[in-house]
Protein backbone atom coordinates (compact mmCIF):
# COMPACT_ATOMS: atom_id res chain seq x y z
CA UNK A 1 0.00 0.00 0.00
CA UNK A 2 1.31 3.45 -0.91
CA UNK A 3 0.50 6.84 0.58
CA UNK A 4 0.93 10.40 -0.71
CA UNK A 5 2.99 11.52 2.28
CA UNK A 6 5.64 8.99 3.22
CA UNK A 7 9.22 10.10 3.87
CA UNK A 8 12.32 9.80 6.03
CA UNK A 9 12.55 12.68 8.52
CA UNK A 10 15.66 11.72 10.51
CA UNK A 11 18.81 9.93 9.31
CA UNK A 12 22.15 9.13 11.01
CA UNK A 13 23.93 12.19 9.63
CA UNK A 14 21.45 14.44 11.46
CA UNK A 15 22.97 13.46 14.82
CA UNK A 16 25.73 15.57 16.36
CA UNK A 17 28.09 13.02 17.95
CA UNK A 18 29.79 15.73 19.98
CA UNK A 19 26.54 16.03 21.96
CA UNK A 20 26.14 12.29 22.52
CA UNK A 21 26.11 11.03 26.13
CA UNK A 22 29.09 8.82 25.13
CA UNK A 23 31.26 11.72 23.93
CA UNK A 24 34.68 11.87 25.61
CA UNK A 25 34.38 8.63 27.62
CA UNK A 26 36.88 6.55 25.61
CA UNK A 27 39.33 7.02 22.74
CA UNK A 28 37.77 4.68 20.16
CA UNK A 29 35.82 6.33 17.33
CA UNK A 30 32.05 5.81 17.21
CA UNK A 31 29.42 6.44 14.57
CA UNK A 32 25.62 6.37 14.38
CA UNK A 33 24.56 2.90 13.31
CA UNK A 34 20.92 3.97 13.21
CA UNK A 35 18.24 6.38 14.42
CA UNK A 36 15.02 4.38 14.49
CA UNK A 37 11.95 2.94 16.27
CA UNK A 38 10.62 6.29 17.52
CA UNK A 39 7.90 6.66 20.12
CA UNK A 40 5.54 9.51 19.18
CA UNK A 41 3.47 12.09 21.06
CA UNK A 42 1.88 15.48 20.47
CA UNK A 43 3.32 18.22 22.68
CA UNK A 44 1.18 20.88 24.37
CA UNK A 45 2.42 23.41 21.76
CA UNK A 46 0.94 21.29 18.95
CA UNK A 47 4.25 20.00 17.63
CA UNK A 48 4.99 16.29 17.46
CA UNK A 49 7.84 14.71 19.39
CA UNK A 50 9.66 11.53 18.46
CA UNK A 51 11.60 9.71 21.17
CA UNK A 52 14.24 8.19 18.92
CA UNK A 53 16.48 5.23 19.59
CA UNK A 54 20.03 6.29 18.72
CA UNK A 55 22.28 3.26 18.27
CA UNK A 56 25.88 4.39 18.63
CA UNK A 57 28.48 1.86 17.51
CA UNK A 58 32.24 1.46 17.39
CA UNK A 59 33.72 2.37 14.04
CA UNK A 60 36.15 -0.55 14.35
CA UNK A 61 34.67 -3.13 16.73
CA UNK A 62 37.26 -5.78 15.84
CA UNK A 63 40.84 -4.83 16.67
CA UNK A 64 43.92 -6.60 18.05
CA UNK A 65 42.24 -9.98 17.75
CA UNK A 66 39.26 -8.98 19.89
CA UNK A 67 35.68 -7.88 19.28
CA UNK A 68 34.57 -4.98 21.45
CA UNK A 69 31.32 -3.72 22.95
CA UNK A 70 30.34 -0.51 24.75
CA UNK A 71 29.07 -0.75 28.33
CA UNK A 72 27.83 1.81 30.89
CA UNK A 73 29.04 1.45 34.46
CA UNK A 74 28.70 3.92 37.32
CA UNK A 75 28.17 7.06 35.21
CA UNK A 76 30.85 6.27 32.63
CA UNK A 77 31.10 4.35 29.37
CA UNK A 78 33.82 1.78 28.73
CA UNK A 79 34.84 -0.92 26.27
CA UNK A 80 34.81 -4.68 26.85
CA UNK A 81 36.81 -7.10 24.68
CA UNK A 82 36.36 -10.78 23.79
CA UNK A 83 38.72 -12.94 21.68
CA UNK A 84 37.31 -12.79 18.17
CA UNK A 85 37.61 -16.57 17.72
CA UNK A 86 35.04 -16.95 20.50
CA UNK A 87 32.40 -14.84 18.73
CA UNK A 88 30.05 -15.12 15.76
CA UNK A 89 29.86 -11.69 14.10
CA UNK A 90 27.57 -12.55 11.15
CA UNK A 91 24.78 -10.22 12.38
CA UNK A 92 25.85 -6.55 12.08
CA UNK A 93 23.82 -5.63 15.18
CA UNK A 94 25.11 -8.28 17.59
CA UNK A 95 27.71 -10.94 18.16
CA UNK A 96 27.13 -14.33 19.76
CA UNK A 97 29.67 -15.78 22.16
CA UNK A 98 30.57 -19.46 21.76
CA UNK A 99 31.12 -21.92 24.57
CA UNK A 100 27.80 -21.61 26.39
CA UNK A 101 24.96 -24.12 26.71
CA UNK A 102 22.47 -21.34 25.87
CA UNK A 103 22.63 -18.32 23.58
CA UNK A 104 24.81 -15.54 25.00
CA UNK A 105 25.30 -12.39 22.96
CA UNK A 106 26.58 -8.83 23.07
CA UNK A 107 25.72 -5.74 21.05
CA UNK A 108 27.80 -3.90 18.49
CA UNK A 109 26.21 -0.64 19.65
CA UNK A 110 24.77 1.04 22.73
CA UNK A 111 21.40 2.79 22.44
CA UNK A 112 20.16 5.97 24.07
CA UNK A 113 16.96 7.95 23.49
CA UNK A 114 16.86 11.38 21.87
CA UNK A 115 13.74 13.61 21.88
CA UNK A 116 13.30 15.07 18.39
CA UNK A 117 10.66 17.80 18.04
CA UNK A 118 8.84 17.99 14.70
CA UNK A 119 6.35 20.34 13.08
CA UNK A 120 2.67 19.46 13.70
CA UNK A 121 2.51 17.35 10.54
CA UNK A 122 5.67 15.49 11.55
CA UNK A 123 7.52 16.28 8.34
CA UNK A 124 10.21 18.74 9.45
CA UNK A 125 12.60 18.89 12.39
CA UNK A 126 12.15 21.78 14.83
CA UNK A 127 14.76 20.85 17.44
CA UNK A 128 16.86 17.94 18.66
CA UNK A 129 16.69 18.08 22.46
CA UNK A 130 20.10 16.66 23.42
CA UNK A 131 19.72 18.08 26.93
CA UNK A 132 16.66 15.85 27.46
CA UNK A 133 18.27 12.62 26.22
CA UNK A 134 17.59 9.46 28.19
CA UNK A 135 20.62 7.25 28.79
CA UNK A 136 21.50 4.33 31.09
CA UNK A 137 21.39 5.15 34.79
CA UNK A 138 21.21 1.70 36.41
CA UNK A 139 23.24 -1.51 36.07
CA UNK A 140 20.27 -3.24 34.42
CA UNK A 141 20.59 -0.72 31.56
CA UNK A 142 24.34 -1.13 31.05
CA UNK A 143 23.98 -2.16 27.38
CA UNK A 144 21.46 0.53 26.55
CA UNK A 145 17.90 1.87 26.58
CA UNK A 146 15.88 0.93 23.51
CA UNK A 147 12.59 1.24 21.62
CA UNK A 148 10.36 3.80 23.36
CA UNK A 149 6.57 3.43 23.07
CA UNK A 150 4.53 6.37 24.34
CA UNK A 151 0.87 6.53 25.40
CA UNK A 152 -1.27 9.37 26.72
CA UNK A 153 -3.41 8.22 29.64
CA UNK A 154 -5.28 10.90 31.57
CA UNK A 155 -3.06 13.89 32.28
CA UNK A 156 0.31 12.23 31.70
CA UNK A 157 2.35 10.38 29.15
CA UNK A 158 3.60 6.87 29.89
CA UNK A 159 6.66 5.56 28.06
CA UNK A 160 7.85 1.97 28.08
CA UNK A 161 11.43 1.14 27.09
CA UNK A 162 13.56 -1.97 26.86
CA UNK A 163 16.57 -2.06 29.20
CA UNK A 164 19.41 -4.37 28.20
CA UNK A 165 22.03 -5.93 30.50
CA UNK A 166 23.47 -9.27 31.62
CA UNK A 167 21.25 -8.99 34.70
CA UNK A 168 17.96 -8.99 32.82
CA UNK A 169 16.23 -7.98 29.60
CA UNK A 170 13.41 -5.93 31.10
CA UNK A 171 10.71 -3.39 30.33
CA UNK A 172 10.92 -0.09 32.22
CA UNK A 173 8.37 2.68 32.64
CA UNK A 174 8.88 6.45 32.50
CA UNK A 175 6.23 9.15 32.98
CA UNK A 176 5.95 12.79 31.96
CA UNK A 177 3.49 15.65 32.27
CA UNK A 178 4.98 17.76 29.47
CA UNK A 179 6.35 15.16 27.03
CA UNK A 180 9.94 16.37 27.38
CA UNK A 181 10.95 15.79 31.00
CA UNK A 182 10.70 12.14 32.03
CA UNK A 183 10.68 10.47 35.44
CA UNK A 184 11.88 6.88 35.82
CA UNK A 185 9.13 4.82 37.48
CA UNK A 186 10.83 1.42 37.63
CA UNK A 187 10.96 -2.01 36.05
CA UNK A 188 7.46 -3.22 35.15
CA UNK A 189 8.17 -6.49 33.32
CA UNK A 190 11.07 -8.65 34.47
CA UNK A 191 11.40 -10.87 31.43
CA UNK A 192 12.50 -10.47 27.82
CA UNK A 193 9.85 -8.24 26.29
CA UNK A 194 10.65 -5.55 23.72
CA UNK A 195 7.08 -4.70 22.78
CA UNK A 196 5.01 -3.49 25.74
CA UNK A 197 2.37 -1.00 24.59
CA UNK A 198 0.03 0.71 27.04
CA UNK A 199 -3.46 1.45 25.72
CA UNK A 200 -4.23 5.17 25.38
CA UNK A 201 -7.08 5.13 27.89
CA UNK A 202 -8.51 3.07 30.72
CA UNK A 203 -10.93 0.17 30.34
CA UNK A 204 -13.32 -0.22 33.28
CA UNK A 205 -10.91 1.81 35.40
CA UNK A 206 -7.86 -0.34 34.61
CA UNK A 207 -4.74 0.17 32.53
CA UNK A 208 -4.32 -2.34 29.72
CA UNK A 209 -1.22 -3.21 27.72
CA UNK A 210 -0.07 -5.41 24.91
CA UNK A 211 3.03 -7.45 25.74
CA UNK A 212 5.24 -9.84 23.79
CA UNK A 213 7.37 -12.11 26.00
CA UNK A 214 9.99 -14.14 24.17
CA UNK A 215 11.37 -17.59 24.84
CA UNK A 216 13.39 -20.36 23.22
CA UNK A 217 10.54 -22.90 23.36
CA UNK A 218 6.96 -22.81 22.04
CA UNK A 219 4.42 -25.63 22.16
CA UNK A 220 2.69 -26.71 18.96
CA UNK A 221 -0.92 -25.96 18.17
CA UNK A 222 -2.94 -29.05 17.11
CA UNK A 223 -2.73 -30.16 13.46
CA UNK A 224 -5.10 -28.10 11.34
CA UNK A 225 -5.18 -25.17 13.78
CA UNK A 226 -5.64 -21.63 12.48
CA UNK A 227 -2.65 -20.54 14.56
CA UNK A 228 1.10 -20.93 14.30
CA UNK A 229 3.26 -21.47 17.38
CA UNK A 230 5.73 -18.68 18.12
CA UNK A 231 6.01 -15.16 19.55
CA UNK A 232 2.61 -13.45 19.75
CA UNK A 233 0.93 -10.39 21.27
CA UNK A 234 -0.44 -10.99 24.76
CA UNK A 235 -2.49 -8.74 27.03
CA UNK A 236 -2.08 -7.56 30.62
CA UNK A 237 -4.00 -5.36 33.06
CA UNK A 238 -2.91 -3.08 35.90
CA UNK A 239 -4.50 -0.88 38.59
CA UNK A 240 -1.66 1.67 38.44
CA UNK A 241 0.50 1.01 35.32
CA UNK A 242 3.21 -0.39 37.61
CA UNK A 243 1.92 -3.83 38.63
CA UNK A 244 0.76 -5.97 35.73
CA UNK A 245 -1.32 -9.16 35.64
CA UNK A 246 -1.44 -11.19 32.41
CA UNK A 247 -4.85 -11.60 30.81
CA UNK A 248 -6.01 -15.22 30.62
CA UNK A 249 -7.29 -14.83 27.05
CA UNK A 250 -4.85 -14.74 24.12
CA UNK A 251 -4.27 -11.61 22.09
CA UNK A 252 -3.11 -11.47 18.47
CA UNK A 253 -1.41 -14.63 17.19
CA UNK A 254 0.40 -15.58 13.97
CA UNK A 255 -2.05 -17.15 11.53
CA UNK A 256 -1.08 -20.51 10.05
CA UNK A 257 -2.27 -19.42 6.61
CA UNK A 258 0.33 -16.66 6.28
CA UNK A 259 4.11 -16.52 5.92
CA UNK A 260 4.36 -14.61 9.21
CA UNK A 261 6.10 -16.70 11.87
CA UNK A 262 6.31 -14.18 14.68
CA UNK A 263 4.54 -10.96 15.56
CA UNK A 264 4.85 -8.15 18.07
CA UNK A 265 3.24 -4.87 19.03
CA UNK A 266 3.86 -1.70 17.05
CA UNK A 267 1.88 1.40 18.05
CA UNK A 268 0.05 1.90 21.37
CA UNK A 269 -3.65 1.04 20.83
CA UNK A 270 -5.80 4.15 20.33
CA UNK A 271 -9.56 4.30 20.71
CA UNK A 272 -11.65 4.93 17.59
CA UNK A 273 -15.40 4.81 16.94
CA UNK A 274 -14.97 1.18 15.90
CA UNK A 275 -12.74 0.02 18.76
CA UNK A 276 -9.06 0.01 19.67
CA UNK A 277 -6.83 0.45 16.61
CA UNK A 278 -3.47 -1.26 16.91
CA UNK A 279 -0.68 -1.44 14.35
CA UNK A 280 1.68 -4.40 14.80
CA UNK A 281 4.59 -6.05 13.02
CA UNK A 282 4.76 -9.46 11.42
CA UNK A 283 8.01 -11.15 10.44
CA UNK A 284 8.51 -13.49 7.51
CA UNK A 285 11.69 -15.59 7.76
CA UNK A 286 14.52 -14.55 5.45
CA UNK A 287 18.26 -14.85 6.07
CA UNK A 288 19.31 -13.63 9.54
CA UNK A 289 16.79 -10.89 10.37
CA UNK A 290 13.67 -11.59 8.28
CA UNK A 291 11.16 -9.36 6.48
CA UNK A 292 9.31 -6.95 8.80
CA UNK A 293 5.93 -5.58 7.70
CA UNK A 294 3.24 -3.54 9.49
CA UNK A 295 -0.34 -4.82 9.83
CA UNK A 296 -3.40 -3.54 11.70
CA UNK A 297 -6.23 -4.88 13.84
CA UNK A 298 -9.31 -3.45 15.55
CA UNK A 299 -10.04 -4.69 19.07
CA UNK A 300 -13.29 -4.53 21.04
CA UNK A 301 -13.46 -1.36 23.14
CA UNK A 302 -14.57 -3.23 26.29
CA UNK A 303 -12.62 -6.48 25.85
CA UNK A 304 -9.45 -6.09 23.76
CA UNK A 305 -9.00 -9.87 23.61
CA UNK A 306 -11.85 -9.81 21.06
CA UNK A 307 -10.42 -9.07 17.60
CA UNK A 308 -13.06 -7.35 15.48
CA UNK A 309 -11.07 -7.08 12.26
CA UNK A 310 -7.55 -7.53 10.93
CA UNK A 311 -6.25 -6.16 7.66
CA UNK A 312 -5.21 -9.05 5.45
CA UNK A 313 -2.44 -7.19 3.65
CA UNK A 314 0.48 -5.25 5.06
CA UNK A 315 -0.25 -1.56 5.46
CA UNK A 316 3.47 -0.66 5.42
CA UNK A 317 6.47 -2.41 3.94
CA UNK A 318 10.12 -1.47 3.61
CA UNK A 319 10.57 1.32 1.05
CA UNK A 320 13.89 1.08 -0.87
CA UNK A 321 13.07 4.31 -2.73
CA UNK A 322 13.11 6.20 0.58
CA UNK A 323 16.47 4.81 1.69
CA UNK A 324 18.20 5.22 -1.71
CA UNK A 325 19.84 8.53 -0.68
CA UNK A 326 21.44 6.80 2.33
CA UNK A 327 22.20 3.55 0.52
CA UNK A 328 25.85 3.78 1.56
CA UNK A 329 24.80 3.43 5.21
CA UNK A 330 22.43 0.48 4.76
CA UNK A 331 23.21 -2.71 6.67
CA UNK A 332 19.72 -4.30 6.75
CA UNK A 333 16.99 -4.76 4.16
CA UNK A 334 13.27 -5.47 4.25
CA UNK A 335 12.59 -3.93 7.66
CA UNK A 336 9.92 -1.41 8.65
CA UNK A 337 9.14 -1.32 12.38
CA UNK A 338 6.19 0.93 13.24
CA UNK A 339 6.25 2.36 16.76
CA UNK A 340 4.22 5.57 17.02
CA UNK A 341 0.86 7.06 16.03
CA UNK A 342 -0.77 10.47 16.46
CA UNK A 343 -4.02 12.05 15.32
CA UNK A 344 -3.49 14.32 12.33
CA UNK A 345 -7.07 15.27 11.49
CA UNK A 346 -8.03 13.38 8.33
CA UNK A 347 -4.98 11.16 8.73
CA UNK A 348 -3.00 9.31 11.32
CA UNK A 349 0.62 10.41 11.52
CA UNK A 350 2.51 7.14 11.83
CA UNK A 351 6.17 6.89 12.88
CA UNK A 352 8.36 3.92 12.00
CA UNK A 353 11.95 2.79 12.04
CA UNK A 354 13.14 2.10 8.51
CA UNK A 355 15.86 -0.53 8.02
CA UNK A 356 17.01 0.00 11.65
CA UNK A 357 18.60 3.10 10.16
CA UNK A 358 16.21 6.06 9.91
CA UNK A 359 12.88 7.47 11.11
CA UNK A 360 10.00 7.35 8.67
CA UNK A 361 6.78 9.38 8.87
CA UNK A 362 3.70 8.24 6.93
CA UNK A 363 0.30 9.94 6.71
CA UNK A 364 -2.31 7.17 6.59
CA UNK A 365 -5.87 8.33 5.85
CA UNK A 366 -8.30 7.30 8.57
CA UNK A 367 -10.65 5.91 5.92
CA UNK A 368 -8.20 3.04 5.41
CA UNK A 369 -9.39 1.54 8.70
CA UNK A 370 -13.13 2.00 8.08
Amino acid sequence: MTFDIDRLVLVPDDIDLSRSPLAGHFDAETYILGVFNPGLLRLPNGNLLMMVRVAEALRTPIADGHVHAIRWDDNRYMLDAWPVEHADTADPRTFTLHGHTWKVMALTSLSWLLPVELTPDGLDIVELHYDKAIQPQFSFQCYGVEDARISRVGDRWLMTTCSVSPERHSTCLYSSTDGLDWTFEGIVLDHQNKDMLIFEGLIDGKYWAQTRPLGSLYFAYPPGSNWRAGPSINLAMSPDALHWKPCEKPGIRPHSGTLTERIGGGTPPILTDRGWLTLWHGVEPKEIVGIYRTYWSLLDKDDPSIILETGQDAILEAAPDLTQPIEHQMYLRDVVFTTGIADGGEVYVVASGEADLACRITHIPKRVFI
